[in-house]
């Protein structure tokens, strides 16, 4: 992993926590992968005991899981958790996307196109890592101009939480396309204004998203496993 420089050592507990939350969401510690409190603790440049503390709050998470006599290790994805995980951003980005809609429309309208037309570019270069933080870009902006800090907040927890099931399929020419396809649609929706037509395109959205993580993501990991 990278290492951390921590200057102020009164926030060293909440930069340790965000630290290795970031890779673990990034899918940069893969899952049952020992998590040793040491060696973390000297990449850091801290002791153990704000190391322990994140390693412990992120097992409540959900993110991490203790196991006697080993230690943390992350908690491996299941397409149970990645199907709760759609339904609900489905029903949060929806909800922001309304709101939103009524308070800026004319400016979601334009932001999301320029967005779209980054994608496109990007794409057509072949550039498909760059698609997943212009992905975030773009739900992002919707929660945003939703004006609620708290959809924002958890538009952007499930969304990561989303991060470590789609990284490989985002690198799918066809998944790309599709998402592209997908923010299209949204975006034609916030256009015309219909409400019952924007709810029902993020809802769209988020299941195509779920059905191509489940063919290239977990039938990769499978046929890895064989």
């Amino acid at each position: 992993m990278k290492r951390l420089v921590i200057r102020n050592r009164k926030t060293i507990r909440k930069k340790a926590y965000e630290f290795l939350r970031e890779r673990v969401l990034d899918g940069e510690i893969p899952p049952d992968v020992r998590l040793v409190e040491t060696k973390i603790a000297a990449q850091i440049g801290t002791s153990r005991t704000p190391v322990r503390e994140a390693l412990h709050n992120l097992e409540l998470e959900g993110l991490l899981k203790a196991i006697p006599r080993v230690g943390y290790v992350v908690v491996a994805t299941s397409e149970e958790d990645l199907e709760e995980i759609c339904e609900i951003r489905a029903v949060i980005e929806s909800l922001a996307a309304r709101r939103a809609v009524k308070k800026a429309q004319l400016k979601l309208v334009a932001e999301l196109g320029k967005n779209i037309a980054a994608q496109e570019e990007r794409v057509n270069k072949g550039e498909f890592g760059a698609l997943v933080e212009l992905c975030a870009q773009f739900h992002e902006t919707i929660a945003r101009l939703s004006e609620s800090k708290r959809l924002l907040e958890l538009s952007q927890t499930l969304r990561r939480h989303m991060l470590r099931y789609r990284v490989k399929s985002i690198y799918k020419s066809e998944t790309a396309r599709g998402v592209i396809n997908g923010h299209k649609k949204i975006l034609e929706a916030i256009g015309r204004g219909d409400l019952n037509e924007i709810t029902d395109a993020i809802h769209v959205h988020m299941e195509e998203s779920r059905e191509a993580v489940v063919r290239f993501g977990f039938t990769d990991r499978m046929n890895a496993d064989d």
